[in-house]
């Protein structure tokens, strides 16, 4: 072999060398560029799911809006924002006043046992009765059912204080209240069907309506706002001239018809 054609190899070889260097080169770089790009995409989705879950945790709840929105007061209210619900024979010359929370197990017992007499008395005339609507255990046991149960009620009061007192008896019933962890009154649909047990209710549209558009959402919330001005700590709590009617060495509320009876003659005459 001539010394040009050595020297030609050499140079050749040395040129498919420096072709593949580049070209290796060339392939690191883009593989970089690749994970570079990824990372980023990567940290920017990692940023924007944060960003979304901040927005999602800012945003306020359905409830928090529904303070927001305009005051529909049912009819049959009186007062500012029509909290006050008073209803009976003009006739009866006192007020018992009734604080009850709508999954409240103590009212459902109360309006069980009790309820029958205290309508009784309520129809002949004894007294007129008031109604102050509390949300508290949506609270100490999260959920929105008694919120939407008292709004479903001022949709019944809306109809009429018949209506109101009968499907607030169909809620506290054995067969349509729940245990207290379980917030069925959340669902339009429950309310809607224990409200056909009614019949000023069954199949009213405008109740149903009211009730799935939560026409008396924010009244609910006002009514709420009522039961924790007013120093009850409890439900049910029952008042006559503001004093407390009490089972016989008790503080609460009487529980049976007996009781009732004894403090309600009482608060009577007093």
């Amino acid at each position: 072999m001539s010394k040009r054609n050595s020297a030609a190899a050499k140079t050749a070889a040395r040129e498919r060398l420096r072709v593949e260097r580049e070209r290796q080169a060339k392939r690191a770089k883009v593989k970089r560029q690749v994970v570079v790009a990824c990372s980023v995409v990567a940290v920017l989705a990692v940023a924007g799911g944060i960003g979304y879950a901040v927005v999602q945790n800012n945003k306020p709840t359905y409830w928090e809006e529904a303070a927001d929105k305009p005051l529909v007061k049912p009819a049959n209210t009186t007062g500012e924002n029509g909290t006050t619900v008073v209803m009976g024979k003009s006739t009866a010359k006192k007020t018992l006043v009734m604080y009850e929370d709508p999954r409240c197990p103590v009212c459902a017992q109360f309006e069980q046992t009790v309820g029958p007499k205290l309508k009784s008395d309520y129809d002949a005339g004894k007294f007129k009765l008031q109604f102050v609507g509390a949300t508290f255990l949506d609270n100490g046991l999260s959920g929105e059912g008694s919120k939407n149960a008292l709004s479903a009620l001022g949709a019944a009061l809306d109809v009429s204080p018949e209506a109101f007192l009968e499907y607030k008896t169909a809620l506290y019933s054995a067969k349509w209240h729940p245990e207290e962890s379980d917030d069925k009154f959340k669902d339009d649909s429950y309310l809607i069907k224990a409200a056909d047990t009614v019949s000023a209710l069954k199949g009213n549209a405008a109740f149903q309506k009211a009730v799935k558009d939560g026409t008396y959402d924010r009244w609910a919330l006002e009514m709420s706002k009522t039961f924790d001005k007013s120093g009850v700590s409890g439900t049910p709590t029952l008042k006559m001239d503001g004093k407390a009617l009490t089972a016989p060495g008790s503080q609460n509320a009487p529980m049976t018809v007996a009781d009732f009876t004894t403090a309600l003659e009482a608060a009577l005459k007093a």
